[in-house]
């Protein structure tokens, strides 16, 4: 065979890698929004990273590998690639990632989140209600002060003008 038959045969399995590579990044996008409910702002920015990730991955692979040559090829090579990815593994990946997901956050849950819960309404009732109520005591003994002081400068003639 050629040498460079050969050589183009091995850019084009590298491309074929690189558009599998592709499918992977794209189902962790379709992962990340099955497994979080995000506004629509945070999708447009996913789908620009997505892009960004991926131009950066396509061009990095075509001028490590094919020395900057753009040839048709490598365009086909990366769409079979993207395509045995997701017409085989796609599925299976996203299923077994979304359910591992989702088990890191009953566990995030149970061990992390409730034990903070359980920490914090100890500490508001022993620290943040002893806080409040002498905050309210202070502020009813402030008023009453000022009102006693009220009261004894109206006694002895003073106008409200002068008090205030």
């Amino acid at each position: 065979m050629n040498a460079l038959f050969l050589e183009q045969m091995n850019i084009f399995f590298i491309f074929i890698i690189c558009g599998i590579i592709i499918g992977i990044i794209f189902d962790i996008f379709r992962i990340l929004r099955k497994s979080f409910k995000t506004p629509d702002m945070v999708t447009y920015i996913e789908d620009v990273l997505f892009w960004l990730i991926t131009c950066i991955l396509f061009a990095y692979t075509i001028f490590t590998y094919n020395n900057g040559e753009i040839r048709l090829y490598i365009f086909i090579g990366a769409l079979i690639g993207i395509l045995i990815y997701i017409l085989t593994i796609s599925k299976y990946f996203i299923k077994f990632c979304v359910k591992m997901i989702n088990i890191i956050k009953i566990m995030i849950d149970k061990f992390i989140i409730y034990p903070l819960k359980i920490i914090f309404k100890i500490l508001r009732k022993l620290i943040f209600k002893p806080i409040f109520f002498g905050y309210i005591n202070v502020k009813k003994s402030i008023k009453n002060i000022v009102k006693k002081l009220y009261k004894n400068n109206v006694e002895k003639g003073k106008s409200k003008k002068e008090f205030t």
